[in-house]
C-alpha cells in the first residue's frame, strides 16, 4: 500500500471551505493528490458559491496539489466499478477517485459516507468520523 493519499472533491471542499475534519485533511496535504475530475467537481462547486474562476485557482493554487489526469486505463475501471457501486449510489466522480486509488494502491479521504462502504481493494477513510 502506497503512503499516498487521494483526496476526493468532497475531503479537498472540506479543507477549503474549513469544515469538521479540515484538520485531518490538512494534515496529508504534502502527501495526498488528486484526480482531475475530482477537481474539477471542485472548481465547479466554487463556482456555484459564486467565486471566479480566478478565486478558484488563487484558492487553489496555494495548495500545491498534485493533479492526475484521468487515464484509458481508470476510465475503463471507473465503467467496471459502475455494477458493484451503484446499489450504493456513487457518482461517475467517486468512481474515478475509486480507481485512481486502486491504481496507485493510495488511501482515499472523503466526507462521503457512502465512498467508504464501497468493497473494493482500497480504504476510503471519512474525515469526520
Amino acid at each position: 500500500m502506497s503512503n499516498k493519499i487521494v483526496l476526493d472533491a468532497s475531503a479537498l471542499l472540506c479543507l477549503l471551505n474549513d469544515e469538521p475534519g479540515a484538520d485531518r485533511v490538512a494534515g496529508v496535504l504534502a502527501r495526498s493528490l488528486i484526480g482531475a475530475t475530482n477537481l474539477a467537481e471542485v472548481v465547479s462547486k466554487l463556482r456555484e458559491r459564486g467565486l471566479s474562476l480566478d478565486e478558484v485557482k488563487e484558492a487553489l493554487g496555494g495548495l500545491h496539489l498534485d493533479i492526475r489526469p484521468l487515464t484509458q486505463s481508470q476510465a475503463m475501471l471507473i465503467g467496471d466499478l459502475r455494477p458493484a457501486t451503484r446499489p450504493l449510489g456513487l457518482s461517475l466522480g467517486d468512481r474515478a477517485c475509486l480507481a485512481l486509488a486502486i491504481e496507485l494502491g493510495a488511501e482515499i479521504y472523503t466526507t462521503d459516507a457512502a465512498l467508504t462502504e464501497a468493497d473494493v481493494a482500497i480504504t476510503a477513510t471519512n474525515v469526520r468520523g
